[in-house]
């Protein structure tokens, strides 16, 4: 008899840790690879932010702190949700976690019930279905295709709802497309979930700030005041801050959930880090001039990418709004065969054949719900970038 708990039977393994794992191991192998599966900055944690980390250290900030937060952190994310998206939230509305992927979590544990429905739309972060699944609710993923520039139509949000739907996840700018949602976009989902007080609001604008072409970003809430009630709004400092490592994730939603997703946290892991959490209030406090400049690069490698992808032969890629990543088709290598005679039937065979004959690594769409596709994380050197997607034009070519 096993002593594995059956819920485990329901997820599985993230693929992308799994990817950069594999990667990882090729290279310590002595295996010339380029790993482009991790959704991680390649810049450092801006200097005045590690160095208030250190005074946090010396000040002795090493004890305990309150479960969901210090009211340090609690206060700067009320004040950066005022300045930047013009919600107003009390501290008793703030929740921190460890990551943001934890304060997800926290918030379908403490909601769902057995046959409770979320919907998420498709390509998804890999985690989504699977935190509602071990949450004992059912994913509900609803296809964005490329030809609507892989954003959720009103139209297909209207069919996917049921009176058991408990919530959207609304993810923008996105993992794995890079797709935005701008304020006329957002404002015909909401026009929908406000037909519908049954349905609550979970966003994820972990890619707020990673926007290019003068997109505007905006989130739900700010866009339709009226679902404030019924809107947990998550954010963090993982990827703006370069900040991945010091797992910190925070929301801003109706007391009532807040108090609910700390009881959670505290039967759980109890508080983030002490000094991520200061480190976090300076972040969110202080200069952020270092925004604009990598921005700049990654909108260089964005493009850089965009177009060595489309000149290769069987894909196409979409040029997206934000984050870091984009997700080429590779419909048009389906069928055919590698130089070694084996047949590509689907993307998890086409990223095998790309890792096997020319070292690199990215995650096929299969992961996130939306195949023929496949992810590349952009967040590394434009030099690594162009040699990766010469080696992707070479395998492309070699294909028969």
């Amino acid at each position: 008899m096993s002593i594995i708990a059956n819920r485990l039977q329901r997820i599985k393994p993230s693929p992308t840790i799994a990817v950069t794992q594999k990667a990882r191991e090729l290279k310590a192998a002595g295996r010339d690879v380029i790993g482009l599966g991790s959704g991680e900055p390649d810049f450092d944690t801006p200097v005045h932010i590690r160095t208030e980390a250190i005074a946090a250290i010396n000040r002795g900030e090493t004890r305990y702190t309150d479960v969901d937060g210090t009211p340090a952190l609690k206060k700067a994310i009320c004040g950066k949700f005022a300045r930047e998206n013009g919600l107003t939230y009390q501290p008793n509305q703030i929740t921190v976690g460890t990551g943001g992927k934890q304060v997800l979590y926290n918030a379908l544990m403490a909601t769902l019930n057995p046959g409770d429905e979320v919907i998420i739309p498709a390509p998804y972060w890999v985690s989504y279905p699977d935190m509602v699944q071990l949450a004992e609710g059912t994913p509900v993923a609803v296809d964005c295709p490329a030809s609507s520039g892989f954003r959720l139509q009103p139209e297909a949000l209207e069919r996917a709802i049921t009176p058991k739907t408990k919530w959207i996840i609304l993810n923008s700018p996105s993992n794995p497309t890079g797709a935005a949602y701008s304020r006329a976009d957002m404002k015909k989902l909401t026009d929908v979930l406000m037909r519908h007080s049954n349905v609550w609001v979970m966003t994820d604008d972990m890619y707020e700030h990673l926007v290019y072409d003068e997109f505007a970003f905006c989130t739900p809430a700010q866009v339709e005041p009226r679902l404030y009630d019924r809107t947990l709004t998550c954010n963090g400092v993982s990827k703006a801050y370069s900040m991945t490592g010091w797992r910190i994730g925070y929301a801003g939603g109706p007391a009532e959930l807040i108090r609910a997703m700390a009881v959670i946290q505290s039967q759980s892991t109890s508080n983030p880090s002490s000094i991520s959490q200061a480190a976090a209030v300076e972040a969110l406090n202080g200069p952020t001039d270092f925004l604009p400049e990598r921005n700049k690069s990654f909108k260089e490698r964005r493009d850089l990418v965009v177009a060595m992808l489309n000149q290769a032969n069987g894909l196409t890629c979409h040029k997206p709004e934000g984050a870091f990543y984009v997700y080429p088709s590779c419909a048009g290598t389906i069928g055919r065969t590698t130089p070694e005679g084996k047949e590509i039937k689907n993307d998890s065979d086409f990223v095998s054949y790309l890792l096997e004959s020319e070292g690199v690594a990215v995650v096929q769409g299969e992961a996130f719900g939306l195949s023929p596709f496949f992810r590349i994380s952009y967040a590394t050197g434009i030099d690594v970038l162009e040699e990766a997607c010469r080696r992707i034009q070479r395998a492309c070519g070699a294909l028969r």
